[in-house]
């Protein structure tokens, strides 16, 4: 994300970064004329369950907390801090929007959650600006989540065998979410706040599947197993850390859909400038300018 942040940066002359590492410190202080903060390092979620609940919450939490304190004592305008629907919820009835009361399951939502609340806490400046962004899953080039997974799958002509679940989720294209950022920046007038980031449409695993099949020139092959089967094979994947696991088959299986329109409304807009299927098909076009090379 940050590679693609600075290259987006960098083309439209918006400014000059200044990257941080958290991996060792927060810095101190930072360059003076700094403006912005854009808070992106983070633990991603393990879809193995292999990571200990303890790093979440020292990388999401308490680096946030401490490059938070940074930016109260900092000259900067805003803080931009990305968070995620899972500091929200694990499982979605109908459509998720920012009124809902956060109740994540996990210790990566509960870190990002826990981020998200120490920041509201503190005393803001009059002048000072907090965005917390709540993207649900991010895809563009250099992906290496559930899209590339499929993407092989559908390459290798391995039948899918989850073709039995029917679903919809959201998806965030990484040119939308730069357009987002860009905007916020660009606007001091945009009300601080907590804001879904997703694309306008939800998109079924099957629907996705044939746009890859599409722009692969492949007929996928789906196989429509049991789901009781299903499951059962995804809970011996637990156990043995099977590509197929349980938290796996939840993201390539049940509905996550997330509203995006406070967002819009901030930014003034019908629609982003990237639909789901042609930010889908950008992604894709990546893997395949990446087998290439």
């Amino acid at each position: 994300m940050g590679t693609n942040l600075t290259k987006y940066f960098t083309q439209k002359s918006i400014g000059t970064i200044y990257p941080i590492s958290l991996r060792q410190q927060v810095p101190r202080s930072i360059p003076k004329g700094i403006k912005y903060f854009i808070h992106l390092a983070g633990k991603a979620h393990d879809t193995n369950n292999i990571s200990s609940p303890e790093e979440y919450f020292q990388i999401n939490t308490e680096l946030t907390k401490q490059l938070f304190d940074v930016y109260l004592q900092s000259p900067a305008r805003d803080f931009i801090y990305f968070s995620s629907v899972k500091a929200a919820a694990d499982k979605v009835s109908g459509i998720l929007t920012e009124d809902i009361i956060p109740d994540p399951q996990t210790p990566y939502g509960q870190s990002k959650l826990k981020a998200e609340e120490y920041i509201l806490s503190q005393l803001l400046p009059e002048e000072k600006r907090v965005i917390i962004l709540r993207p649900c899953m991010i895809h563009g080039p250099g992906n290496k989540g559930n899209l590339n997974l499929l993407y092989k799958v559908v390459k290798k002509s391995i039948p899918y065998p989850l073709a039995a679940f029917k679903n919809k989720r959201s998806f965030l294209s990484i040119n939308n979410l730069l357009f987002i950022i860009e905007q916020l920046l660009n606007n001091p007038h945009i009300p601080g706040g907590i804001y879904n980031a997703t694309d306008d449409i939800p998109l079924s695993t099957i629907e996705i599947i044939h746009i890859i099949g599409e722009e692969s020139g492949i007929t996928p092959r789906m196989w429509k197993l049991s789901p009781t089967l299903i499951r059962t094979l995804a809970k011996v994947g637990d156990i043995l850390y099977l590509p197929l696991n349980s938290e796996r088959l939840k993201k390539l299986t049940e509905n996550y859909v997330v509203s995006n329109q406070k967002i819009k409304n901030a930014l003034g807009i019908q629609s982003f400038p990237v639909s789901s299927r042609e930010g889908l098909l950008k992604t894709v076009r990546s893997f395949e300018g990446a087998l290439r090379k």
